[in-house]
């Protein structure tokens, strides 16, 4: 971050509950503010004390296990100059820690927090960007809330969508305002050896339809699922007919292994999604709203100016 072409206006490094780590960061990373995570154990309680502390009025989020691009911050951070711009992503491209698996469809690149076949080749106004590649105004923040501490990864727990559930509430409160996607704003996201597996593909795809459940329950279906039915509906019948493709033309047969893995893993998923809804059925109470660390405030036009 340091190299980056547009120098940020702060730094910040937040560590999960893991005092030792914290007090070797402090004494050991110079121009860095290195803060702990006081809130709830997880990735959503970690980006919130940031936000907290952050002083900027965009902030951009960048994994533990991400590298960004020299260009990356400007990229992300060009186009807030457009007022109704709420926040940007681009795109992730997967560093394998061994080859990647020949059976991996890369319509399935989203299990390993990366771009997936068929995202746009050019800027696109999107739903929600993927969160190892995100930034967002903190008009967000001050007036819809932070990220739910009851969704999101804690640990190696393969939970997801806590950006998603935000940036729904985001687009309900400013119907006008747009999430757009970047692809020359690129980072590289590290994929180890574990998340490489079948038994890991297999269970964050399931983890994912319990996530996509749960938003649902907080924003409503027609908003949290309007991407996944074209992404069902179109990118996954055509990543099964690339792959029969390749392997009856291209004399690929991993082709089919690729077919269906997509179908396994829309079929894992789904279940995830019926399994999620049937545990809130039986568990209707309403929760309280964990994203009350930020004061809301009514509404307001989104700040004009920008320092990230």
């Amino acid at each position: 971050m340091k190299q980056q072409t547009f120098q940020p206006k702060e730094i910040i490094v937040v560590i999960d509950h893991n005092e030792q780590l914290l007090k070797r960061a402090q004494e050991h990373v110079i121009g860095v503010s290195v803060i702990e995570n006081t809130e709830m154990r997880g990735l959503s309680g970690a980006r919130n004390c940031g936000i907290a502390a952050a002083q900027g009025n965009v902030i951009a989020f960048l994994d533990d296990d991400a590298l960004a691009t020299p260009d990356w911050l400007k990229m992300v951070s060009q186009r807030y100059t457009e007022a109704d711009v709420l926040g940007t992503g681009g795109t992730i491209i997967p560093l394998w820690a061994e080859d990647k698996p020949v059976w991996f469809p890369e319509e399935f690149y989203w299990v390993v927090g990366c771009t997936y076949r068929g995202m746009p080749q050019t800027d696109t106004v999107i739903r929600n960007p993927i969160g190892a590649n995100m930034s967002l105004r903190r008009d967000i923040f001050d007036f819809v809330g932070s990220f739910r501490s009851d969704i999101g990864r804690i640990g190696s727990r393969p939970i997801g969508c806590e950006e998603t559930e935000l940036c729904i509430r985001a687009k309900q409160h400013w119907p006008e305002g747009r999430f757009l996607y970047l692809p020359a704003a690129v980072v590289f996201h590290r994929v180890t050896k574990k998340r490489a597996t079948w038994a890991y593909f297999c269970s964050r795809c399931y983890s994912e339809g319990l996530s996509k459940a749960q938003v649902t329950r907080f924003v409503g279906v027609k908003d949290s699922l309007a991407v996944e039915r074209l992404y069902m509906s179109r990118i996954l019948p055509a990543g099964v007919i690339r792959g029969i493709k390749d392997a009856l033309f291209h004399r690929d047969l991993t082709g089919f292994a690729r077919a269906g893995v997509i179908v396994v893993g829309l079929v894992v998923t789904t279940a995830g999604y019926c399994v999620g809804l049937l545990t809130q059925s039986r568990n209707n109470a309403p929760k309280k709203r964990p994203f009350d660390k930020t004061t809301l405030r009514r509404k307001n036009p989104l700040s004009s100016l920008m320092n990230v």
